[in-house]
């Protein structure tokens, strides 16, 4: 199977580079294609640089995969997944992986994420899709993140369908990771965001932990107990059951 590797923390993260080794392992015929700079928050967003109406791109050598074709391109993540489907990385893919991102991407703040955009694109346009995200630590745990990558990638290659997975890791030791679980999107992310300051033309703003207590079966709930997660996402569509005022 065709898969096009791909993230928001840019072609040189470790994590790219993990979840192309798994992907590898696992059989697939892969591409690498992501940003040349970071564009974590930048959701399902279009924008690259372009010179002359070009997208601009370099070729790129994948540590510990150098047979691998690997690009670094000057566009956020999704506008890749979009330009990888009508064949610019080469053969179109039938899966898209993206991740594995370092810090997690849980709850309704999926909205935001570039790593999850990527995903949700790649299903707007007729792939599965993954996305995977490790929580953020000093000594980030990416044999954990690889280990639970391995069978994500597994359960997606047998799904069908336009399914988007979106997979979390938390940070624990090895021998104190738990099984990996459904999750429902918990009301809030991991991260909240509060204004610290107002003033004559600006604010400034704090990010910062929650503290909010998340309800029981939510992907912050289960990551609390060492319980890596996954949530299957849909992409945009319509509320059918919408009635006008």
């Amino acid at each position: 199977m065709r898969a096009l590797i791909t993230n928001d923390d840019g072609i040189d993260s470790e994590g790219i580079a993990v979840l192309a080794r798994v992907a590898h392992d696992a059989g697939l015929d892969l591409t690498v294609a992501a940003p040349s700079w970071d564009s974590s928050g930048a959701s399902a967003s279009l924008t690259a640089v372009e010179q002359d109406g070009r997208v601009l791109f370099e070729r790129r050598t994948l540590r510990g995969l150098p047979e691998v074709d690997a690009f670094a391109v000057e566009a956020a993540p999704a506008l890749i997944v979009r330009l990888a489907t009508t064949g610019a990385f080469g053969e179109e893919p039938e899966l898209v992986l993206s991740g594995i991102n370092h810090g997690l991407n849980t709850g309704r703040a999926v909205l935001h994420s570039g790593t999850v955009g990527a995903a949700l694109t790649a299903a707007t346009h007729g792939c599965r899709a993954l996305a995977i995200s490790l929580a953020l630590s000093e000594e980030p745990r990416w044999d954990n993140a690889a280990q639970v990558a391995a069978v994500a990638i597994d359960q997606l290659m047998r799904s069908g369908g336009e399914i988007v997975l979106n997979v979390n890791v938390p940070d624990v030791a090895p021998e104190n990771l738990r099984s990996l679980e459904r999750a429902h999107l918990a009301a809030f992310g991991a991260v909240t965001a509060t204004i610290t300051e107002r003033g004559a033309g600006h604010i400034k703003v704090a990010y910062a932990g929650t503290r909010a207590e998340p309800e029981e079966g939510t992907d912050v709930a289960l990551l609390a107990q060492g319980h890596p997660t996954y949530t299957p996402l849909l992409t945009v569509c319509e509320d059918h059951d919408f009635a006008a005022v």
